[in-house]
């Protein structure tokens, strides 16, 4: 099959679809990669790379002519003339928060699959988990950042030192974020607190961090007294393809202190506070309440080096069934057919079509 593999268009989303070793796989087993000239650079991979690899360079419209399409993050409006009946395309999509883009597949007749809804018989979903990793990791890093002065926060020493109180790190979920955001925050010395409405959940997380992270059930009372005390609030709520709910309103973030940071992992399912917004790497943060707020939907593009090969790793035995079998992998992979968001002008995945029954024909 031949495979198209565009460079990113989102603001400074340097990660690329396929990385050139990923590309050898595919070029090794009789299949044909097309890949956008200086779609790797960003990450570090060069097109002389690609080229040893046994990719094809090409413009962007060729690219996007090839029967299936591998990217990183969901097509832009510049992109959606792209976008072809038939054609197969694999990136993350997030569709629950973001109609036009849904209503755009819908219309064109494309085969949509997202990385996010791919999915095991264990409920586990290995294309979010590395970039989940990731970002958990990135969250509490650029919090400690915008948390100096400098960036208009509090001037708070996450770890502190001996004689003054460390920063207190608040994250709303347990999960994969929650888990590796909790890990880097405890190993900068700060105060972490998690909340999770899964007993089993905490649990688990006792069971790694014992008693230097306080864990909490996710109840109205408990939410409201640890994030008025937050220096770094950290949003880490997963709702499967759905939006994510609002736990922090915008009366409870103005009782946060001015300058506490805001890092809300979720807001590309629309953000689990209520006064988020998407941001992007050029202009990541801004200000309301009196509280520093960072929305950047693809945080892991920071490090494009590192999350282009960790996203590589579980995307390319999904990319190689697509490759071999089409359409027809969607059958012989239960995970992967748990992908499928649109197909044939239809909304197919259950959870986006609680989120637009309006769509759903």
């Amino acid at each position: 099959m031949e495979l198209g593999v565009p460079k990113e268009t989102k603001d400074q989303e340097y990660r690329v679809g396929l990385s050139p070793s990923s590309v050898r796989a595919l070029t090794e087993r009789g299949h044909k990669v097309f890949v956008e000239t200086d779609a790797g650079t960003g990450a570090g991979f060069s097109n002389e790379d690609y080229v040893q690899a046994g990719a094809s360079l090409a413009l962007a419209t060729a690219v996007w002519s090839q029967p299936l399409v591998v990217k990183v993050k969901e097509p832009l409006p510049s992109e959606y003339d792209y976008l072809q009946k038939g054609q197969l395309l694999f990136t993350y999509l997030h569709l629950a928060a973001d109609r036009r883009l849904t209503e755009q597949l819908l219309e064109c007749g494309a085969t949509a699959i997202a990385y996010e809804t791919v999915e095991l018989p264990d409920k586990r979903l290995p294309l979010l988990a590395p970039m989940s990793i990731i970002a958990g990791r990135l969250a509490v890093q650029f919090g400690a950042h915008y948390l100096e002065r400098q960036q208009g926060g509090r001037g708070v020493l996450l770890g502190g030192i001996p004689g003054v109180t460390p920063g207190k790190v608040v994250i709303l979920g347990g999960g994969i974020v929650g888990t590796e955001a909790a890990r880097i925050a405890i190993g900068m010395g700060a105060q972490v607190t998690i909340l999770d409405i899964s007993v089993d959940r905490l649990s688990y997380l006792e069971s790694i961090f014992g008693s230097r992270v306080e864990l909490l059930y996710s109840s109205t009372a408990h939410i409201e007294a640890a994030v008025a005390t937050a220096d770094l609030l950290v949003g880490a709520v997963l709702v499967l393809a759905s939006k994510a709910p609002v736990l922090v309103s915008r009366q409870l973030v103005q009782t946060m202190r001015s300058g506490s940071v805001i890092i809300d992992v979720a807001v590309d399912q629309g953000g689990c506070i209520e006064t988020i917004r998407p941001t992007s790497h050029s202009h990541p943060t801004y200000l309301e309440a009196g509280i520093v707020h960072c929305g950047v939907p693809n945080m892991p593009g920071a490090v494009p080096w590192t999350a282009t090969q960790a996203l590589n790793n579980s995307t390319l035995p999904y990319v190689l069934k697509l490759a071999n079998f089409g359409v027809a992998a969607l059958d012989k992979d239960l995970a992967l057919g748990k992908g499928l968001n649109v197909q044939n002008h239809l909304l197919i995945h259950p959870a986006v079509q609680a989120v637009f029954p309006d769509l759903v024909h």
